[in-house]
């Protein structure tokens, strides 16, 4: 088979494409080449949390690879089998060859799709940052992401052991994803589509604050803030205040709109890596205006290039991590 060149340069020149790369390949066995990895960032080439999710994604398909290493601006990807399932264990710490917060969740967004469409289930373990900023946290992953996933019948669970904040991360996400059974194929078709044109009524909002070896106050004082700037908004607010031990200190503040069909995470906010800032009120209630109005076009990524998943259009500088799906 033929193999398919693709510029990382492409959209936003981030990640993304990598990710959406390597979960396609896996699952329609072709091999292809990325060059000018994430060539849009300052600090181009594979990151751990890269070079772990290609790893990760050749463990599940017995894929051939070169140039999987630190920092390399391009690699060949050529898998073997169809994906397989199993007990996997992963560690974005290993790749980076010492400490690491690079992020567990975007290494599961690469497995989930062609692990679900695997003969079994399967049981994933992922070590290295768990909230992090430029990545989803796992409350989004938690509670948007894999909801998100359910709808087109995709059942996969998710489970957070340990907190990983940058820099040290040191978390820990059990992830068990359901493989495909007959049952799927005999009810239809599978996965199912999902139309996603229309954000329904804001019901409610949701979520928590949290610090990490941080005093009491700090998570109180975020939800406390949280609530005054969400209050206008007519609905029902709940925050919780959580502090929670991690191999170092962290704070931010993670919510969730609550709409019909898909639930919209906030992008999340406050301090990091021991470093608790003043809750931004005014961008918190901005980011509500925004939730509000555009409908997640990134949260299905990569599962909406796989499946039908159709969108509402969104503004261009909100979709930029989507375009390189579209």
């Amino acid at each position: 088979m033929d193999v398919l060149t693709l510029d990382g340069s492409y959209g936003e020149g981030g990640g993304q494409i990598l990710r959406t790369a390597l979960s396609l390949s896996t699952i329609t066995a072709r091999p292809f080449r990325l060059a000018n990895i994430r060539a849009g960032r300052r600090n181009p080439g594979l990151l751990p949390q890269h070079l772990s999710a290609v790893r990760a994604a050749a463990a599940i398909s017995g894929a051939i690879l070169s140039g999987d290493r630190l920092g390399s601006n391009e690699f060949n990807f050529a898998p073997n089998h169809w994906p397989s399932a199993g007990s996997y264990v992963f560690d974005v710490a290993q790749a980076a060859e010492r400490g690491s917060a690079g992020s567990a969740t975007l290494v599961l967004q690469t497995l989930i799709v062609p692990l679900a469409l695997a003969e079994a289930a399967s049981k994933v373990v992922v070590r290295g940052g768990t909230h992090v900023e430029w990545s989803p946290p796992f409350d989004h992953f938690a509670n948007a992401y894999l909801p998100a996933l359910g709808k087109e019948g995709f059942r996969v669970d998710a489970e957070l052991k340990r907190w990983g904040w940058y820099p040290v991360g040191g978390g820990e996400i059990v992830c068990t994803i359901a493989g495909r059974s007959p049952r799927d194929d005999q009810e239809g078709a599978w996965p199912r589509p999902v139309q996603a044109c229309k954000r329904g009524a804001l019901q409610r909002i949701s979520g928590r604050s949290v610090a990490a070896n941080l005093p009491a106050h700090i998570p109180q004082r975020m939800a406390d803030r949280a609530r005054a700037s969400l209050e206008d908004l007519g609905v029902a607010v709940d925050i919780q205040p959580q502090r929670v031990t991690a191999a170092c200190p962290g704070a931010g503040i993670f919510l969730l709109a609550d709409y019909e069909p898909l639930k919209a995470s906030f992008p999340p906010m406050a301090g990091w890596g021991g470093r608790p800032k003043a809750l931004p009120t005014k961008r918190l209630a901005r980011c509500a205006s925004i939730t509000h109005r555009q409908p997640p076009s990134n949260s299905t990524s990569p599962t909406s290039c796989s499946c039908r998943f159709r969108l509402l259009p969104v503004p261009p500088n909100s979709r930029l991590h989507a375009r390189p799906d579209i």
